[in-house]
């Protein structure tokens, strides 16, 4: 060893496998110290009062730290652990264990960039690396101020060239900490949270970590084959295989999202290349454009009137809102979306869509709000696709084509026409037959004593008329396209 020591700091990167700021300090013949910080701030709340991470996406993190703490282990070192704020804990390190540098992948929102901020501030010396994305924001055929606004000009630009860099090998030792107390992975007490209730109807466990991640790719890929049919399979909501469910595992770098190309192509030459193959890098590329979209525009991805700065009239009535969470809106689809949120901290990206367009587009509130539930519940949290997603639905994001909306009832015999996942969420209403599960509050009195159920009474009725809501949000959105045109003037 050179006798240099750098710490490798751990946030959204929790794996061996392509690790940049790992393999380089590895390379000058480094000391390494790993190191993860629990930053309260991490832990604290959102500006409706949401928890900023509820107790899923916390199961999800302290696995993630558990198996990269054994990972290192394995291979001769540990991982440093501590609870505090990064840009005071790690200034004490470099001076108490003589740190020569710090080495991250660097992140591009606001919350995630302050403490490295503060750290340039105190003078200590940090070297970033980016690691987040299947194309490195170095090899773009553009600036990001050049960044197309509409992801079909995006993609087209960058599948012109092809430039995925190789991932990075995983070590296969490490050299062994200086004498430093590493520190345990914390409990849920420790966080101030209470352990998560999964429900008993969960279909999908969701382990955290680099192993389950790698894992889960393994089942999906080489045992079962199901990459072959993804893109046929991948609007479906129940089950454990119709998706790849790896954006659990990439939301913490668990997985690289070059790895999982490489896997692909390996895929392509060893079974077959199709549209399915293709269409996983195509979704590889969303997620992709969301954080090169971020990095460009900064806070205006958090600001209601969005990308298109349109100043729609959204409403923040938390008595419906509150409806809307438990899943008790009267529209089977949206509610077994929502209660499978509740009871497990995932969702299908199929529902996802359905239940933000029912939030802005029937609801008429706020997409802030729906943007930070989804931030404290789900398990597979990413700050830049989540908030994109949110931009696009509520039509101030990206691609915004005037009032689009989702058509709740159609959407449901569209991808459950059988009725199997709102019967699964929605025990109440399984022995309505066939079609007629997907818009309830039509039955007749007769069909709901035949069938079981009391519509208002054992499921609820409609919160509100379908395409009367529609209409009037349609009325708000455009007078705001009006008031928009007027300020331009």
């Amino acid at each position: 060893m050179t006798g240099q020591r750098i710490l490798i700091w751990y946030r959204n990167d929790l794996r061996l496998h392509d690790h940049e700021p790992l393999h380089q300090a590895l390379k000058q013949q480094a000391q390494v110290i790993p190191f993860y910080c629990f930053d309260p701030r991490q832990f604290g709340y959102g500006s409706f009062g949401y928890p900023k991470t509820g107790s899923f996406r916390a199961k999800f993190i302290i696995e993630s730290v558990a198996d990269l703490k054994q990972s290192l282990q394995n291979l001769g070192s540990d991982l440093v652990i501590r609870k505090g704020l990064p840009e005071y804990i790690i200034p004490e390190l470099v001076k108490a264990f003589d740190i020569d540098a710090v080495y991250y992948h660097r992140e591009v929102t606001s919350e995630e960039i302050t403490p490295e901020k503060a750290l340039e501030e105190k003078g200590v010396k940090l070297r970033s690396f980016w690691g987040a994305t299947l194309y490195h924001i170095e090899d773009l055929p553009f600036t990001l101020e050049q960044l197309p606004e509409l992801f079909t000009n995006f993609r087209k630009r960058v599948e012109k060239d092809w430039r995925i860099r190789s991932t990075y090998p995983t070590p296969p030792i490490l050299p062994p900490l200086p004498e430093i107390e590493a520190g345990e992975v914390p409990s849920f007490p420790d966080l101030l949270l209470e352990a998560p209730e999964i429900s008993p109807l969960a279909i999908i466990k969701f382990p955290g970590g680099e192993t389950a991640g790698r894992s889960r790719l393994k089942h999906y890929f080489w045992d079962k084959s199901h990459l072959k049919s993804y893109k046929e399979t991948r609007n479906g909501m129940l089950g454990e295989d119709y998706s790849s469910k790896f954006s659990a595992w990439l939301s913490l770098g668990c997985l690289s999202p070059r790895y999982i190309y490489e896997q692909v192509r390996k895929y392509e030459k060893e079974v077959i290349e199709n549209d399915s193959t293709y269409w996983l890098i195509f979704e590889l590329l969303w997620r992709d454009y969301f954080r090169f979209i971020a990095a460009k525009h900064g806070n205006k991805i958090f600001n209601y009137p969005g990308l298109q700065g349109l100043h729609i009239d959204f409403k923040e009535d938390h008595d419906r809102f509150e409806i809307w969470q438990a899943g008790e809106t009267g529209y089977p689809l949206v509610d077994a979306n929502m209660k499978e949120l509740l009871g497990t901290g995932f969702m299908s990206n199929r529902g996802r869509q359905n239940v933000a367009s029912f939030l802005t587009k029937n609801l008429g509130i706020s997409w802030l709000m729906g943007a930070e539930w989804f931030e404290s519940m789900l398990i597979d949290y990413d700050v830049c696709s989540n908030y994109g997603n949110w931009l696009y639905t509520a039509g101030v994001g990206n691609d915004a084509r005037g009032f689009r909306y989702f058509n709740i009832p159609k959407q449901s015999r569209d991808y459950d026409p059988k009725g199997e996942y709102l019967r699964h969420w929605l025990p109440q209403l399984k022995f309505i037959p066939g079609d007629k599960i997907h818009e309830p509050w039509k039955l007749s009195p007769a069909e709901q004593k035949l069938y079981g159920v009391t519509i208002g009474v054992d499921y609820p009725r409609p919160i509100v008329d379908f395409f009367k809501s529609v209409k009037a949000n349609e009325m708000i959105y455009n007078q705001a396209l009006v008031n928009q045109k007027n300020l331009k003037l």
